[in-house]
This record gives C-alpha cells, sequence and structure tokens, in this order.
C-alpha cells in the first residue's frame, strides 16, 4: 500500500508558481535526503560559478538518492532549494531550471526557495534539501 499525499492550495493563500502550500501523508514510511549538492561521485564541485551545470548535478545527485529508497520525485513532499544569491531573476531561473528538470515533479509540493549568502563547499552554488514519503514495504512471509 502507498501512503496517500494530498497536496492543497487554500483559496484563502495565494496562488503559487507551481508549488502547493500544505502536503499531507496520510501514513507510511518518510526519507529525510541530506541537502543534495553539485558534486560529482568522487566530490569534486561540478561547474564551478555556473548555476545550470550545479543544478543539473544537484538534480542528478537527487534523483539517484531517491531512486535508492524506491521512491521517485513525485513521491517528494517537502523541498527546500537554496541558491547563493539575492537577485530576484536568478532566484527564477533556478526555479525554472528544477522545476523543468527530472526532478521537476518533487517542486509540485511544499517548497521554499531561499536566496542564502554561502553554502558548505567552496564556489557552491546551489542546493537541494528533499522528504520523501515512502511506498510502504511488502508484508513479510
Amino acid at each position: 500500500m502507498t501512503a496517500k499525499i494530498t497536496r492543497i492550495n487554500p483559496d484563502q493563500l495565494h496562488t503559487t508558481p507551481g508549488y502547493h502550500h500544505i502536503t499531507v501523508v496520510e501514513a507510511g514510511r518518510t526519507a529525510y535526503l541530506a541537502g543534495q549538492c553539485p558534486l560529482d561521485r568522487s566530490g569534486e564541485l561540478v561547474g564551478p560559478g555556473d548555476l545550470g551545470a550545479q543544478i543539473d548535478q544537484v538534480v542528478a545527485n537527487a534523483v539517484a538518492a531517491l531512486s535508492a529508497v524506491d521512491a521517485g520525485p513525485d513521491r517528494v513532499v517537502r523541498s527546500v532549494i537554496y541558491v547563493v544569491s539575492d537577485d530576484g531573476a536568478v532566484l527564477g531561473g533556478a526555479w525554472r531550471r528544477l522545476t523543468g528538470s527530472a526532478l521537476g515533479p518533487a517542486f509540485t509540493t511544499a517548497s521554499t526557495l531561499l536566496g542564502v549568502a554561502r553554502l558548505g563547499f567552496a564556489g557552491q552554488l546551489v542546493e537541494v534539501d528533499l522528504t520523501a514519503a515512502l511506498p510502504e514495504r511488502p508484508a513479510s512471509r
């Protein structure tokens, strides 16, 4: 049995650019992913100075992490996106690239986009933090 996920935008709240104000998970298991960074498998920063390349690596890493727990982007129930910028156009561009990516369905849920001064790795421009509702495990026999 798969946990039921309901996404809600109450009429009393503002219209969103694709995310939902509220996500409700009825039951089930949950996975909390560490912030996914633009690092390759060897731990090297991908795309120094290139936000687009870094977003693409973060997407690949997040999809791999979700796959490791038998989930896809549609099972994400909360996302937080950190972008090193205080420019609304840069933040909006990052949002559009993420929502148009293979990870896009993850951002139709409760989501927060933050412009920050710095992230953990030198040259890092983006990080994505995800929480996913996992499918129930089959009963053992």
